[in-house]
């Protein structure tokens, strides 16, 4: 120790960049032991069978209180620590393979002597300050996460790709974790790399989960169903009534709409910009495994079976990114349909008379936001948003027809004006071919397709078909009284509460009387 203290006394003094204290001593010490085997142990072992295993265990131990010291004074992990703990292990596997080869004639085949050399257990000592520094890393990484989340407003005109800024930081923080783990120079990589890139995948998946908190769900969006009622023959005359006072209601609530959430970070822009920045993230995911399995390959540890396993890091984003996707999609599209442009549709469509109060207002807003829709989401969802969209403009279609309130009623004449209407918007989503796939409309049309032709049923057909229906579900028990069928949201026209619904709308007294006979139906709320 004296020896090497002096020569780096000496060696600081000509201010060359030299190896820290405990790597030259373990050098030094290994040179001794070796000296020791060679030179004086031949002659010892006269006296001592075993002399060179005293000697080595003697400087293992004297080496190993230095080290103690040294490790139990580490803060974090750095290039000097790495080479000392490195220098260690090497000292100890050349004093051990000694120990053995001195004892290859002993009782015990050297098992006593080793037992005074209490493993140094570097590689344990490294392990844990790796896993210290990941942690480190990922602390500070979910900070960033909700510093930028803080921050983060989700305007689609921050930059020309239109996702949010905050997810190309984070990005490149987790982008520059990964090389900076790769550039720690130790050999186990492969075993200490999934702890790095699991908590990065928890990290993004907390981002992912709040880009996707408060935007709502389908459930959010859509208005619950009125009561039912009965139709009279003067539900004509009060629908025009109705119709004013629901246009001035829906007017009031559009211009609170504006108020209170038009500029806010849940607006439609900002959902476009949700939905762009999940995938985002989600191409970048792909792109930071590929990359990881490169530096893995090429690292000390190369592990060609965990390289090759890299394809599942970060799987849990990327299911989450999906999920995420899917979820704000729906969200959007339900907000557009029901909250956007509820006065148009719900408060609108066929309110009164059905020739007065047609589709043409809620197609021209429709087709608005669809180009600005168009315009603002990144091609690879594009299709998926715009299906969503179609998805529940058809539902709310169906529940203007359905569910529409007292406000609404329909005669077998209004049938084809209906039938009509339904065509003008599957074509506003073809746009002559320009839209989406004939297939895709024709999929999700086949409910709405399925139910408009009870609309020219006539009503004692109706009637009988509710009858039956309704004694096929609840067999014995509807021979004396026909319950009331509950609502299952599940439109079609083999299903009881569609029909009876049907009913309700049908303006004519036949439909009338029988609801008032059967369910004593009120005819307004």
């Amino acid at each position: 120790m004296e020896k090497v203290k002096s020569s780096k006394r000496s060696s600081n003094k000509n201010q060359q960049n030299q190896l820290p204290f405990l790597s030259i001593l373990a050098q030094d010490v290994s040179t001794l032991a070796f000296s020791e085997k060679a030179i004086f142990s031949p002659i010892l072992k006269r006296w001592h069978p075993l002399s060179a295993g005293v000697a080595v265990a003697t400087l293992h131990s004297c080496y190993g209180n230095e080290l103690k010291q040294f490790v139990s004074s580490i803060g974090e992990l750095t290039p000097d620590i790495l080479q000392v703990l490195r220098a260690a292990e090497k000292l100890e596997k050349d004093l051990v393979q000694i120990a053995v080869e001195n004892s290859v004639d002993s009782e015990d085949g050297g098992k006593s002597i080793i037992r005074e050399m209490p493993p140094y257990e570097a590689e344990s000592v490294v392990s844990n300050l790796v896993k210290s520094w990941i942690k480190t890393r990922l602390d500070r990484l979910k900070e960033w996460v909700d510093r930028n989340l803080q921050q983060e407003v989700w305007d689609p005109r921050a930059n020309k790709e239109r996702f949010a800024p905050s997810s190309v930081e984070v990005l490149r923080i987790v982008d520059e974790a990964l090389e900076a783990f790769f550039l720690l120079p130790i050999s186990i990589h492969a075993a200490l790399l999934p702890d790095l890139t699991n908590g990065i995948d928890r990290c993004l998946q907390h981002y992912i989960s709040k880009a996707k908190s408060g935007c709502g769900t389908r459930s959010t969006f859509v208005p619950s169903m009125p009561a039912l009622t009965r139709c009279s023959s003067r539900s004509k005359v009060s629908g025009v009534f109705k119709k004013k006072e629901k246009f001035q209601k829906a007017q009031s609530r559009k211009s609170q709409v504006g108020t209170t959430n038009g500029n806010g970070s849940f607006g439609i822009p900002q959902l476009y910009c949700r939905i762009n920045t999940l995938q985002h993230i989600r191409t970048e995911l792909d792109v930071l495994a590929k990359r990881t399995t490169v530096h893995l390959r090429s690292s000390e540890s190369h592990v060609n079976n965990i390289a090759n396993g890299m394809g599942k890091a970060f799987e849990l984003s990327a299911a989450a990114c999906l999920e995420g996707i899917q979820q704000l999609c729906e969200a959007t599209a339900y907000k557009v349909i029901f909250h956007d442009l509820s006065h148009v549709l719900w408060d609108g469509l066929y309110v009164g008379e059905v020739s007065s109060s047609r589709i043409e207002p809620f197609l021209q807003e429709l087709e608005h936001y669809l180009e600005v829709l168009s315009l603002t989401v990144h091609d690879r969802v594009r299709t998926r948003v715009i299906t969503e969209v179609m998805k529940a403009s058809f539902d709310g279609f169906l529940l203007v027809l359905l569910a529409g309130g007292p406000a609404r009623a329909f005669t077998l004449q209004d049938y084809e004006t209906i039938a009509e209407d339904f065509k003008f918007l599957t074509d506003l989503f073809w746009s002559n071919g320009d839209g989406l796939p004939a297939d895709l409309i024709q999929k999700f049309s086949t409910t709405v397709k399925a139910i408009l032709p009870l609309f020219h049923t006539e009503t004692d057909s109706l009637i009988e078909q509710f009858k039956y229906m309704t004694a096929e579900s609840y067999g014995s028990s509807a021979k004396s009284k026909l319950p009331l069928p509950p609502t299952s949201g599940q439109w079609s026209p083999t299903e009881p509460n569609t029909l009876l619904r049907v009913l309700c709308y049908r303006s004519d007294e036949t439909a009338a009387k029988f609801l008032k006979k059967t369910y004593n139906l009120p005819k307004k709320l």
